[in-house]
């Protein structure tokens, strides 16, 4: 039997089920990958917000990933919340140490309900030690502007974020356009050295919750498929478009989680209904 392309997520857990490690394993599966974790933080939340954040110690976070590692062939790896300093060294460590072809960095600091769940001090050791070890960076709207200290509110200040974000040393970067007021389309930006590229979807009248580990995750899938960078992040676009228009409400909050699979849960309605 040949091996199983495996792909690792190292984020935090959601408690809720629809972000997070919760999320990357899902979208791991709809994609035919193997998916392992190795968990930084683990939240109490639900479709109302996070209400705790415990952080491992950082010894048991490198145990998660050695075991990883040391048993499977990891074709890419997908950081997603970090959380602290001496996390984003621990992980920069193995990272140098283990040299995975494919490392996909969702620099997330804030939750959908405005918890921050990066803090302030670990900013810098995000920029310093791993941007310049990811093939893509995946940041929205707010995680760019927190990067680059300055605001983005127009299609021009997205355009010149992406060369600004690429001098932090990331192969690609893919500017996720959902918090950007530009009609009724969602641009996505893509660049890397030589190309420049957008993706467009239809805004959809939705809350929703997982967006950003869901598409970080599916560009992980994708590369781990042999698929090359634009092509992982326009596939990674067009599966959240899917998985959103497949979204659903299992909470009593108005916020849909996206349906990764080819149908949503029976006794949930469809977001759109």
């Amino acid at each position: 039997m040949a091996p199983t392309i495996s792909v690792l997520t190292v984020a935090g857990s959601d408690s809720g089920g629809g972000a997070g490690i919760q999320a990357d394993l899902k979208t791991f599966a709809a994609q035919g990958v193997h998916g392992l974790s190795a968990i930084t933080a683990l939240t109490a939340q639900n479709t109302r917000g996070v209400t705790a954040i415990h952080v491992p110690p950082v010894s048991f976070l490198r145990a998660q990933i050695d075991a990883c590692f040391d048993d499977f062939h990891i074709a890419a790896v997908k950081l997603g919340m970090l959380a602290t300093a001496d996390v984003i060294h621990a992980v920069a460590d193995a990272l140098e140490a283990r040299n995975p072809r494919w490392v996909v960095v969702d620099p997330v600091m804030i939750a959908t309900s405005g918890a921050r769940l990066l803090d302030a001090a670990a900013m810098d050791a995000l920029r310093t030690r791993l941007l310049p070890l990811a093939s893509v960076l995946t940041p929205n709207i707010p995680e760019a502007e927190a990067l680059l200290a300055r605001p983005i509110t127009t299609a021009d200040d997205a355009s010149s974020a992406l060369a600004e974000l690429l001098s932090f040393g990331p192969r690609a970067v893919l500017l996720k356009g959902g918090h950007l007021e530009e009609g009724d389309q969602v641009l996505d930006r893509y660049a890397d050295d030589g190309a420049r590229d957008v993706f467009e979807h239809r805004r959809l009248p939705i809350n929703a919750h997982g967006t950003g580990c869901t598409f970080a995750a599916a560009v992980a899938a994708r590369l781990a498929r042999d698929a090359s960078l634009v092509e992982a992040c326009r596939q990674a676009s067009d599966f959240v478009g899917q998985a959103l228009r497949r979204g659903y409400r299992p909470g009593h909050a108005d916020m849909v989680v996206l349906g990764h699979g080819a149908s949503f849960p029976a006794g949930n309605k469809k977001a759109d209904e």
